[in-house]
């Protein structure tokens, strides 16, 4: 293994240990193979394609008093859906709380929730644009295994 192969493998495991990727991310690059090298990259970006516009439809729906609690917390039911769907750790632990939120009536609580979600959203959004960037630079390793 080569030094850029090195720093991919480490820029992974940093994912996972700081909290930003769970066992689905895993998942997904088992399905991962020679006929299809990019999937995993593919189905990143094209969360973040959809995930983009899920969240502007929660924000619209925020602006507009009083809160349809039960359009909310369907809302972010299906943004949770999809960002487990690939290993979004933290964004899915602030989907949770969101729903929450909803549940107990808190606008306030949901307003700010959603501003952590954005957050973490963006933060994990950047991590795997620049770790697929090194990945490609470095070629082919194997990186379907168990985080530490």
């Amino acid at each position: 293994m080569d030094k850029n192969q090195r720093q991919v493998r480490l820029m992974r495991q940093s994912l996972f240990d700081q909290g930003f990727l769970d066992e689905q991310f895993i998942q997904l690059e088992e399905l991962q193979d020679d006929a299809n090298p990019n999937f995993v990259e593919e189905i990143a970006t094209s969360y973040y394609q959809d995930s983009s516009r899920s969240l502007q439809t929660i924000e619209l729906a925020l602006e507009k008093t009083p809160h349809d609690f039960n359009k909310l917390d369907g809302y972010m039911h299906q943004f949770k859906g999809s960002s487990s769907s690939i290993g979004a750790k933290k964004v899915k632990a602030e989907c949770q709380q969101f729903r929450e939120y909803c549940k107990a009536g808190n606008g306030e609580g949901c307003m700010r929730t959603f501003q952590a979600l954005k957050r973490e959203h963006a933060t994990l959004k950047k991590r795997l644009e620049a770790y697929f960037q090194m990945a490609r630079q470095a070629g082919p390793i194997e990186t379907a295994c168990r985080p530490k």
